[in-house]
């Protein structure tokens, strides 16, 4: 492809890009979602390479933001930063989904156990408001977005244990497991249920640590078989 036509075909990519809804100037936690839903949604595919000056012309923001937020972004491992190359999207293959999703159920165990110690109102009260965007989000068919949603739940549940060591653990293991739902799964409304969330966030408020457990494991079960199916289906192509 010759540099006319990728210049063209980054701008229709970046095109697609929703544009910043709220009035003022955006900040890197406007444009941080915004960015991470379009690569969810694979408006930026898996692998794509773009420009900070790109992104920085659709949002109509300065480098620096879009620098902080690819950074923050990296830091997640969803994008790949190399010195003298383009960002780009990273691409988990199917070892490293089976790795990430190990780790993530031997780390919510102990996190969900954690969580049922006297939960405060106010983040039970966040855990409910995020699984009612999940729902919001997949009725509407905004597939991205519920996705992001999800991972915001475990890690918002993750923070209410009060390990900090642990949390951060899963931060860096969430947003990839979101990249491999993105690029792997089946199109389904099932993709991390948000039934299954309110029925953990109801084990929690109760102080139920046994079934909060349970329902975290079989939650992360049911996510696991779809995924790694889904992504060995695309690996045998």
């Amino acid at each position: 492809m010759n540099n006319a036509m990728s210049h063209q075909h980054q701008r229709n990519v970046l095109a697609a890009l929703p544009l910043p809804g709220a009035i003022g100037k955006p900040s890197v936690d406007d444009i941080y979602p915004r960015i991470f839903d379009a690569i969810l949604e694979q408006r930026i595919a898996p692998a794509s390479r773009f420009t900070e000056e790109g992104l920085g012309d659709v949002f109509g923001v300065s480098r620096s933001i879009i620098r902080r937020v690819l950074a923050r972004l990296s830091h997640q491992q969803v994008v790949i930063l190399r010195p003298n190359h383009r960002p780009q999207v990273a691409a988990p293959d199917l070892e490293q989904t089976r790795q990430i999703l190990h780790a993530r159920r031997l780390t919510e165990q102990t996190l969900v156990h954690l969580a049922c110690k006297a939960p405060k109102p106010r983040d039970l009260e966040h855990l409910r408001d995020l699984v009612a965007q999940e729902q919001q989000c997949l009725e509407r068919g905004e597939r991205g977005p519920a996705i992001r949603l999800s991972g915001e739940f475990h890690l918002h549940l993750a923070s209410m244990t009060g390990n900090a060591p642990l949390a951060r653990f899963l931060g860096s293991l969430v947003p990839l497991t979101s990249l491999a739902l993105a690029r792997h799964e089946i199109k389904s409304r099932r993709h991390c249920a948000w039934q299954e969330h309110l029925a953990i966030v109801d084990a929690v408020e109760n102080g139920n640590r046994e079934e909060a457990v349970r329902l975290m494991d079989e939650h992360l079960d049911h996510l696991e078989q779809k995924l790694l199916m889904a992504a060995g289906t695309a690996a045998s192509k």
